[in-house]
């Protein structure tokens, strides 16, 4: 048997011990994040399958993993399909799925710590009309059957200062305070790792690639706040950091506390799509008022202050810098034939540990050559590992965590020539890049009514991407943070001055390549006078964009025009930042383009 097929007959073996039917594997942990640490990783362990979205459900007799469009090579190459199903979850749901394949009357069940209590509410729904039983389990069965399972990270947490973080976390516990007042609520509770880390100004190295701490945290109406951390995390200097107005306890003792809370029928803010279902039933069963609303960090993290925003324009200067010596080392080694997937990982990485402030990858790399950048996630591995070839495109989407901001760039090149097709697909994108970079609008837009600019040009030509155009970013923080977006079916959460965002429209040719031009943006108020307040986006990523790529007969005057200013731009700001053979190369590069 296959290591995922012995681990799939020791899970079935243990829901038997249950007496359940199935049990629903999703893949977060009990801070509902997005990557999570090595601990968590149970659908990864079980079915093999290590995108970063993404549920399973195991059966007695059969098994499924559930993803979005953006998945589906990566699920088809990762799970073995004798022993797991996938499907798109908009097309055959988990749920669906479920309701369709347990026997009238099983028992199917699940870790509360790991789901929320709108999906709760949405699978006693679905089975309802067959009768099936959902069962919340006192503990994980993966982690019953999982002997060499990581134990949780224990490395310290760090402090965050006000030379970064531009407001001290004093100021902070009074915003939310004061939120709390209008609620009528007594505490908050936060459980998203970095809504902790926003909130008292602290950061950690728990989770790849994400600098945040394993933690929990109430913050209360009186502007003191109670954080549950591993006292071992916990220095005298962090002490000192957190200040007399923060109660530091055991992180086992979170939900003994919130039943404390219960008892007191103290009213308790939470926020039924960032708090776990245990939370929710730890406090109702000990009778405390629930008042249902959003995380009160999200929106003011989500608000840079102009500190984050200089540090993230700093951040991404620095940034391009190292990401311009590298396609500059590309365009010399590819045509070699000396360049695979992983080693410009490694080179790129490289470049980048020369920069000052950078303490990670912001994500793992996506390094896809040719069909592989075709995949929208991919991972390199040695075995999927292919070499960059002439006439070839290459896509290379990274980011790196620095101490003042948080980057996220793709860039494709041709190595060789481009195929006439390549050419305008790439341009296609290009134009809906610039929709967005040049996009104004006003004061309470969401993110979704700007998506279709993006599209536009692939619409135009019956083509199209499966992933949103846009996600917010932190600020030394997660590379993806809501709540705004830019997406067909994002949020109505208005964009506001400071939010931080990518823009990152795309095309993938399933089997052949892969283009994608990613930058980061920032929002602010426009300047000039205008009958209503205006928004518009500035700039944030300074790397030249493949002028090889680009079909001139495509764009028009307005969108050449902000090519070219854009690259006397990246020449102004990097230029001094290289070495002198990058720096020819880089003017090069950037010189205006011409219409024919």
């Amino acid at each position: 048997m296959t290591e995922h097929a012995n681990r799939l007959e020791a899970l079935r073996a243990e829901l038997k011990a249950r007496s359940l039917d199935g049990f629903v594997l999703p893949l977060t942990d009990e801070h509902m994040s997005e990557y999570v640490g090595a601990y968590a990783g149970r659908l990864a362990y079980i079915t093999g399958f290590t995108g970063s979205a993404g549920n399973g459900v195991v059966l007695l007799d059969k098994a499924a993993v559930f993803i979005d469009g953006r998945y589906t090579i990566q699920a088809a190459a990762e799970l073995d399909p004798a022993l797991f199903e996938h499907h798109l979850f908009e097309k055959y749901p988990l749920l669906k799925w479920t309701a369709d394949n347990v026997p009238e009357g099983g028992r199917v069940g699940y870790d509360p710590e790991l789901t929320t209590v709108a999906w709760e509410k949405a699978a006693r729904a679905a089975f309802e009309t067959k009768n099936i039983e959902l069962v919340a389990l006192d503990s994980n069965p993966v982690d019953a059957v999982w002997h060499d399972q990581p134990s949780e990270p224990m490395a310290p947490a760090l402090a965050h200062t006000t030379e970064h973080a531009g407001r001290d976390a004093a100021d902070k516990r009074a915003e939310v305070a004061a939120a709390l007042k209008e609620k009528r609520a007594e505490a908050a509770v936060i459980t998203m790792l970095d809504s902790v880390a926003w909130a008292f100004n602290i950061r950690g190295t728990d989770v790849m690639n994400t600098p945040v701490t394993h933690a929990f945290a109430l913050m209360h109406a009186d502007e003191t706040a109670t954080l549950f951390i591993n006292e071992n995390k916990v220095s005298s200097e962090l002490k000192q950091h957190l200040g007399n107005s923060v109660r530091v306890e055991p992180r086992t003792a979170f939900y003994d506390t919130l039943a404390s809370l219960g008892a007191e029928g103290k009213r308790v803010l939470v926020d039924p799509t960032t708090n776990n279902a245990k939370v929710f039933k730890t406090l109702e069963d000990a009778g405390a008022k629930l008042v249902e609303g959003q995380d009160p960090c999200i929106l003011p993290k989500a608000r840079k202050n102009k500190t984050e925003q200089q540090g993230s324009r700093d951040a991404h200067i620095r940034d391009g810098a190292a990401v311009s010596e590298f396609l500059h080392w590309l365009s010399v080694e590819a045509p070699k034939g000396s360049v695979d997937e992983l080693k410009a990982v490694d080179a790129l990485w490289n470049f980048r540990e020369k920069r000052g402030g950078l303490k990670d990858k912001s994500f793992d790399t996506i390094s896809g050559a040719g069909p592989n950048g075709a995949i929208v996630h991919y991972r390199v591995s040695e075995k999927t590992n292919r070499p960059l070839k002439m006439n070839e495109i290459f896509l290379v989407d990274s980011g790196g965590q620095y101490l003042d901001g948080t980057t996220d760039i793709t860039r494709t090149v041709i190595v060789g020539t481009p195929t006439d097709e390549m050419k305008d697909r790439f341009t296609r994108v290009l134009k809906g890049h610039i929709a967005i970079a040049t996009a104004r609008f006003p004061e309470g837009t969401a993110g979704m009514a700007l998506d279709a600019m993006a599209r536009r040009p692939l619409w135009d030509i019956g083509c199209d991407y499966d992933h949103g155009t846009g996600h917010g970013v932190g600020s030394f923080l997660a590379v993806h943070e809501g709540p705004q977006r830019i997406a067909k079916h994002g949020t109505a959460v208005p964009l506001e001055e400071g939010m931080i965002l990518s823009n990152e429209p795309g095309y993938y040719r399933e089997g052949a390549y892969g283009i994608r031009i990613e930058n980061l943006i920032v929002v602010q108020k426009v300047q000039e006078k205008t009958e209503r307040p205006i928004f518009e986006f500035e700039n944030l990523t300074w790397v030249p964009i493949d002028r090889n790529l680009v079909d001139v007969n495509l764009l028009d005057s307005r969108e050449l025009k902000w090519l070219n200013d854009y690259h006397a731009r990246v020449f102004e700001l990097i230029g001094p930042l290289v070495d002198d053979s990058t720096r020819e190369w880089l003017q090069v590069q950037t010189a205006p383009l011409m219409a024919a």
